[in-house]
């Protein structure tokens, strides 16, 4: 039995082409709240970026990519940051190798260190207008919890062998989420059940993104969007379809949990 059910936002909850939340999920979370059905986001953004574009109600969330959960909006039941090494390593390369666009994800604060095209992006993406600027070197004593990094995959591996004690995941070409070695999705399922007194087991979840690979395959039912690639739907249990096609309503109609 489906006690719990976690939702990643873009491309997800929300459409990367309208960049608004199908009516069809809108009307089905309410309906699921009537049912009694615990609902929570599982998110890499930041919880400043998550209100104002959600208009319905959840029961708890996980962001950061499981970096920081929290019962309702204000309880925190789960927060890990990343290593201070790690940090100090970044910004190194930041400062003597190669400057990138990057985000820089403090427990209450977001800001970066500058902004071009593809931060803008993000940022629009955010609903972010304006965000604080600060020199690498700035955040070198900070308690940092993601590092949204504009590299490309053909330079994932030199970066994270500077930063030994941390992972990265994505949810767009563009981008990577730093985040610490061996936290994800997954592991927010986890905290969240540890809380509630429920199992894995005993949930679903839906997700699109690389990012979203453990936790489809951590819940009892990983459901992946049509518009997910080919890597997240082989992780998961069910292919719904995309977004922007219901996928959220049909599948929960596939499985029952709604008429």
């Amino acid at each position: 039995m489906v006690k719990a059910i976690f939702f990643d936002i873009d491309g997800t909850l929300i459409s990367f082409k309208t960049q608004t939340m199908p009516e069809s999920t809108k009307n089905a979370i309410k309906q699921l709240h009537k049912t009694g059905m615990k609902l929570f986001i599982a998110t890499g953004r930041h919880f400043s970026a998550i209100q104002s574009i959600l208009n319905v109600e959840f029961d708890g969330y996980i962001t950061l990519n499981g970096c920081y959960c929290l019962q309702g909006t204000e309880n925190v039941i789960f927060k890990k940051s990343i290593h201070r090494d790690d940090i100090s390593h970044f910004i190194d390369y930041l400062e003597n190798e190669w400057s990138f666009p990057c985000l820089f994800v403090e427990e209450h604060s977001l800001s970066v260190n500058y902004i071009d095209g593809e931060m803008k992006f993000l940022m629009d993406l955010l609903k972010e207008d304006t965000l604080p600027h600060h020199s690498p070197g700035y955040y070198r004593d900070k308690e940092l919890f993601q590092l949204t990094a504009f590299f490309k995959d053909d330079m994932s591996e030199e970066i994270m062998s500077r930063l030994p004690n941390s992972t990265y995941m994505r949810w767009y070409p563009t981008f990577a989420d730093i985040i610490c070695k061996g936290i994800d999705k997954g592991v927010g399922i986890d905290k969240i059940c540890e809380y509630y007194g429920f199992s894995a087991s005993e949930t679903m979840a839906f997700g699109d993104g690389g990012n979203d690979i453990a936790m489809l395959q951590h819940a009892g039912i990983g459901i992946a969007m049509g518009n997910a690639n080919d890597v997240v739907k082989q992780a998961a249990d069910y292919v719904t379809d995309s977004v922007d096609d219901d996928g959220i309503l049909n599948a929960l109609k596939h499985f029952e949990i709604l008429p």
